[in-house]
């Protein structure tokens, strides 16, 4: 790389000394003469007054030999000539230039790696863009540029061709002719020096990796400088969380095949002895604070040394000090090391700095989004202590509100007010407004359509409109709602909301169809929730709802095709239409790190409705799940659902059957039909489902073989219960003729599954196998559903 730079140095240079050398006689030999006049001949673009400047005589002056030979080498020197002559005529000075073209036009073919304008930028900053003076040697550094952009990404085949056009006025374009290859992959990864940890729990730290079963998904086999330079800092900072402290490790070797399609990385490391804590002390200005910042030192003596837990450490002394109005306090850990015993004294020095308040909150970048929508996110005040606790929370509550791809929440001090700061919010938009259009495939509901219109911040108000339609084999529905996060200053929100479903329950009678009724549902909700916390919510509503029969065919000849006998049995204790308004209270803790794949964290749902008016009832539903992380790649998942319903008043009505639970196939007990578990028709077979359903799920997310680093792509293993019964006097019918052996009992099923944020929408692909299946039960091994998540 070295000797490449001195080269081009070199070419630069070659000009200037030959100008030197040959000065003399490029300026007509002359005996010195008082100048006359001054013509300069050969200019297109130069100002001529720029020539002026660079010569060291006026008129009137004497000239001499020596001048002349100055002034052509301070000529050359500027880059603007490819040649300078100097001679003169009488008493009359000629200087004759021949100017360099200037580039016009810069274009690149066969490019597809890079984006034309970031490109012609990068080679701006290099002194080769357009309106410079075109120079061979400026050319050569702009294609050992393109090489190097191209080298960075692992594309080691690459060929640039410069093709230089002339054009008028002196111009020329300068198209570049490219051929980029393919990316070189890494073929071998090796470490050298390595004691302590085997080279495969090293690659495990890394993201770039050898070929593997994935790799043509995930890209982690393809070279590249960026990642690389991350794997180092990876493989350092896994050494120095293990007590490492004097690991050192060379500049990894990257050697290429012949045919540039292979790279071969090797690591020499220096591994050291790991070192254990010592005491661990605080120091500095504590501020009278030592008995607050002691128990933040988590760390303690005779522990490995860590320079993860380390700077944690520093970090929960630094948030608890920014709390107090200390925005720029400085926390810096210390290690005193120990070479004989392999101990590491630690001390923490703090300096707090100055106490501030904030001064002022400023929003900017918001183009649509009302300013208050923003500031009532704030969690910080104007005029109050700077504290970081608020800071971070107000900006982790913008951030979920989703209306903004970009977010940047930055502390400025106040010139010339050491003790006030400003606080300045920037944000870039992005579009709320979405319509979706949308093919799902499941198991149990085959081909599933829907399609949609939402606007998440409707005229930058921060409200949300949605219109949503959905369409399966046995489900139709579609809701328009409409959410007020902020109904009330303090946070209430309030949601109305209009929807209609239509339900044809599942049949599984020989002929396969379904049954001859469907149950039609249209209702008008209104639901308020009142934030409690950062992470609770209480919610309350009250839903009006209009329950319809249709298409029933009453009676028991089965030539007929009539009704699941629980359907005809509601039909004649109900009515075919019936009204309901249905009271709901409920509570839910939401502290999950990414709702889409957690990692860590919790949720928890409480709620409760009460129906009136025709369908009497109340029901009491309840769901704990828990993500627990084993190691950076592993999660161990829990989850609990139960839901407990019963009529009630005087005349002891069964439970409505269109108000049953379901529970089967994915989502719940895996191994078993969709909606199979609990009571059967006694008449067809239907499955009816149930006023009581418990559910519990053990799921172990691993990373995929070859995406380690890819959250959305991960399979795991899963063990499943359920149960599905009733809560009144109609016992579990077991469907016709009691053919099912044992349809209320406790399911158990175990398997494997695969999980995917694909583009068409989350997948979820099962092999579950029931654990004690019973006759009648029907059962479906491989299960797999597109368009939904889990």
């Amino acid at each position: 790389m070295s000797s490449l730079r001195n080269s081009r140095l070199i070419k630069r240079a070659i000009p200037m000394v030959l100008a030197a050398l040959l000065a003399p006689a490029m300026a007509a030999a002359f005996t010195p003469f008082v100048v006359q006049d001054i013509q300069v001949q050969g200019v297109e673009r130069v100002d001529p007054g720029t020539i002026f400047t660079y010569l060291p005589v006026k008129v009137g002056q004497t000239f001499t030999e020596a001048e002349a030979a100055t002034a052509i080498q301070k000529l050359y020197s500027t880059g603007f000539f490819s040649d300078v002559k100097i001679d003169a005529r009488g008493n009359v000075l000629v200087v004759s230039v021949a100017e360099r073209p200037t580039i016009a036009a810069i274009t690149f073919n066969g490019m597809r790696e890079f984006d034309a304008k970031a490109l012609t930028k990068s080679l701006a900053q290099v002194g080769f863009g357009q309106g410079r003076v075109f120079d061979q040697a400026m050319l050569d550094r702009a294609v050992f540029e393109l090489k190097q952009q191209y080298l960075a990404k692992g594309k080691y085949g690459v060929q640039v061709n410069p093709v230089i056009t002339p054009l008028p006025r002196n111009r020329v374009g300068v198209s570049f002719d490219i051929f980029e290859g393919g990316v070189a992959t890494i073929e071998r990864i090796d470490f050298i020096g390595n004691k302590a940890f085997s080279a495969g729990t090293l690659e495990d730290q890394m993201e770039l990796t050898t070929g593997g079963m994935m790799t043509w998904y995930t890209g982690t086999d393809k070279y590249s400088r960026e990642k690389l330079e991350g794997d180092v800092e990876r493989i350092r900072s896994y050494y120095l969380n293990n007590g490492y402290l004097e690991f050192s490790m060379e500049p990894p070797q990257v050697t290429i095949s012949p045919d540039r399609k292979h790279i071969y990385l090797t690591f020499s490391l220096h591994e050291g002895e790991p070192y254990t804590l010592g005491q661990v002390d605080l120091a500095g200005d504590l501020l009278g604070l030592q008995d607050n910042l002691q128990p933040l030192l988590t760390i303690k003596e005779g522990e490995t040394f860590s320079a993860e837990k380390t700077n944690a450490v520093a970090k929960s002394i630094n948030d608890y000090l920014g709390s107090l109005g200390y925005a720029f306090a400085n926390v810096n850990p210390s290690p005193s090391l120990d070479r004989d015993t392999h101990v590491a004294q630690l001390t923490f020095y703090v300096d707090p700095g100055r106490r501030v308040y904030v001064r002022r909150i400023n929003v900017g970048g918001n183009t649509r989004t009302r300013d208050e929508v923003v500031r009532r996110e704030m969690r910080q005040q104007e005029a109050a202590w700077y504290d970081s606790s608020s800071i971070q929370a107000s900006k982790e509550r913008i951030d979920r509100l989703g209306y903004f791809s970009e977010l940047d929440v930055k502390t400025d001090p106040i010139p010339g007010s050491p003790d006030e700061v400003d606080v300045n919010i920037n944000v870039k938009e992005k579009p709320t407004g979405m319509i979706n259009l949308g093919v799902g495939y499941g198991t149990t509901d085959k081909l599933m359509l829907s399609a949609g219109i939402s606007q998440d911040n409707a005229f930058g108000s921060g409200n949300s409109l949605a219109l949503n339609i959905n369409t399966s084999k046995t489900n139709r529905a579609a809701i328009i709602s409409h959410t007020n996060p902020y109904w009330t200053q303090d946070g209430i929100s309030k949601t109305t909301s209009i929807y209609y479903r239509r339900l044809t329950p599942y049949d599984v009678s020989d002929s396969g169809s379904l049954g001859w009724y469907s149950n039609e549902s249209m209702g008008l909700g209104l639901n308020f929730g009142v934030p409690i916390s950062e992470v609770d919510r209480v919610f309350a509503g009250f839903t009006l709802e209009r329950n319809s029969l249709r298409d029933m065919v009453m009676g028991t000849n089965l030539d007929n095709n009539p009704a699941p006998l629980a359907y005809q049995n509601f039909v004649r204790e109900y009515g075919e239409t019936t009204n309901a308004g249905i009271f709901s209270i409920g509570w839910a803790k939401d502290t999950r790190d990414n709702a889409m794949a957690p990692h860590k964290g919790g949720y928890t749902r409480l709620a409760a409705d009460i129906s009136t008016l025709d369908l009497r009832y109340y029901k009491l539903s309840g769901q704990q799940q828990y993500f627990l992380p084993l190691g950076r790649a592993f999660t161990l998942a829990l989850n609990g659902q139960v839901d407990w319903a019963k009529t009630y008043g005087g005349d002891s009505k069964p439970f409505p059957v269109i108000k049953n639970m379901y529970a089967g196939g994915i989502g719940s007990v895996r191994g078993y039909e969709g909606a199979s578990l609990g009571p059967r028709d006694t008449l067809t077979d239907t499955f009816l489902g149930g006023s009581r359903r418990i559910v519990g799920n053990v799921q172990l997310y691993m990373p995929f073989p070859g995406a380690s680093r890819d959250r959305t792509l991960r399979w795991f293993l899963f063990s499943d219960v359920g149960q599905v019964t009733t809560t009144d006097n109609s016992g579990c019918p077991q469907g016709q003729d009691n053919r099912v052996a044992d349809p209320c009992g406790w399911k158990y099923s175990a398997g494997i599954g695969l999980s995917w944020e694909s583009p068409l929408g989350p997948l979820q692909l099962s092999v579950a196998r029931p654990l004690n299946s019973k006759e009648g039960d029907q059962k479906q091994m491989f299960q797999f559903q597109i368009g939904t998540g889990f």
